[in-house]
């Protein structure tokens, strides 16, 4: 029996269109995503649940068959890790199906003596590793389970994750000539309140998106411009700038290579807010090719595979909660 079980740690997405209340309901109710007093909390997220509920369904029914396509998406990249590796695998997610707590108690069921923690979020923020690894921590802590961890965050640097990175931009380009185009480097968005209160998330962000264009000029790929967006923004507070919407309806290129630095399998924020909804507005405004690149997918196992096995693969030491 293995000792060792690995441990897929992400958000999740809605498997059908009863789970999409469930989804905002758990988002909504975590503390770091509304980051205020717990009853402001609940009445707050009952307030944005009805305002969006609607539509978000709407969207899933029209243009994704009725759910996320992301937990299919991450069993398929399950099944792949299962070749390289010689442990049990489990998604564990966030607001929905499959749950973390089902992978825990089926780890301490099986005698799992060492957790190996991998966040699907290549930056660090309390809204996404934060939130999730505590969850883990406190489920074990609940089943009084005292597994050793290994967690395996932090890298948005590595260079063979910028490697993976670049792969799947020139999978894009395809025989395009990138100097013909503007390559849009599109991160989730995070409210300033939060950004600004000591969260990581935008100087790893910034440093992925320095590192990857580096490489990409080391490569001799050259773009006719390279820039860093953040989409996503929900409310009418401030978030992170500049926003994907603002620099798609104001071009100065109308060929675009638009690639998701943020996510590691595809969602409903990518394969709809970026290749549905942004495509539309390029379209209305004219752009003469549009081009959204695919995330990792089950491409990213041998990623995933080959860290595992890094002795020097290292937690997020710059994260402002110790974990």
């Amino acid at each position: 029996m293995s000792k060792q079980a690995l441990l897929l740690l992400n958000m999740g997405g809605p498997n059908n269109l009863d789970e999409v209340e469930l989804f905002l309901r758990n988002m909504f109710s975590d503390k770091y995503i509304l980051p205020i007093n717990p009853l402001m909390r609940k009445l707050v997220g009952t307030i944005i649940i009805k305002k969006r509920l609607n539509a978000v369904k709407a969207n899933f029914q029209e243009h994704l068959g009725g759910k996320s396509p992301l937990t299919q998406l991450t069993q398929e990249l399950v099944d792949r890790l299962q070749t390289k590796l010689d442990m049990p695998i489990f998604m564990a997610m966030r607001y929905v199906p499959p749950f973390a707590i089902e992978a825990i108690k089926a780890c301490q069921a099986q005698g799992i003596e060492e957790l190996v923690v991998f966040p699907m979020y290549p930056q660090c923020s309390t809204t996404t590793t934060i939130s999730s690894i505590e969850e883990i921590q406190a489920h074990c802590k609940a089943l009084n389970y005292q597994p050793k961890m290994k967690i395996l965050c932090n890298y948005y640097d590595d260079r063979d994750y910028i490697q993976a990175s670049f792969d799947k931009i020139i999978e894009a380009l395809g025989e395009r000539n990138p100097k013909e185009y503007d390559l849009i480097v599109s991160a989730h968005g995070l409210p300033l309140s939060i950004a600004r209160s000591g969260d990581v998330y935008e100087k790893q962000i910034e440093a992925n998106f320095s590192a990857l264009k580096l490489y990409l000029e080391l490569q001799g790929v050259y773009f006719k411009d390279t820039k860093l967006v953040y989409q996503s923004k929900v409310g009418a507070g401030r978030w992170l700038e500049p926003a994907l919407d603002d620099t798609i309806r104001n071009p100065k290129n109308l060929k675009v290579l638009i690639y998701p630095i943020a996510f590691t399998i595809d969602n409903s924020e990518t394969l709809f807010e970026l290749d549905i909804e942004t495509r539309e507005i390029a379209h209305k405004i004219g752009y003469e090719d549009f081009v959204v690149a695919r995330c990792f997918n089950a491409d990213f196992a041998e990623f995933i595979a080959q860290r595992i096995g890094k002795p020097e693969a290292k937690m997020c030491v710059d994260c402002p909660v110790r974990i």
